[in-house]
């Protein structure tokens, strides 16, 4: 007998218009509900790990394995028919450390990002 994938969660900051543009769009390709998003701005969200940890990287949790940065973005992906080539693809050692890299200058621009999604929804 298969064994059932247990639902990807995925914590994002629900106080961030970025994260928000986002997880909006994610929430629409998830048209199958295999991701619950848990906002980790919502006083009532319950934190597997420390809230400012869950702030500064993307955070999901597949298979009960806790996961961050680029690996976190994979597996969400992979839960969504569309991107799953993508998160099926960051399986690969090499890829997966590419997009850390990524993923790793993005946050240093982050800040600026927000700040003009922040405007943008004004």
């Amino acid at each position: 007998m298969a064994r059932q994938s247990e639902q990807v969660v995925v914590w994002f900051d629900g106080a961030c218009p970025l994260c928000l543009r986002e997880i909006g769009l994610m929430r629409r390709l998830d048209r199958r509900s295999a991701i619950r998003f848990v906002d980790v701005a919502s006083p009532e969200s319950v934190c597997p790990i420390d809230r400012g940890e869950l702030l500064a990287r993307f955070h999901a949790r597949e298979d009960g394995v806790m996961l961050s940065g680029a690996a976190a973005f994979a597996a969400m992906w992979r839960a969504i028919p569309m991107l799953r080539p993508l998160g099926l693809l960051a399986r690969n050692r090499l890829v997966l450390r590419a997009l850390e890299a990524l993923y790793l200058r993005f946050l240093k621009v982050r800040p600026h990002l927000q700040a003009l999604a922040g405007k943008a929804s004004r």
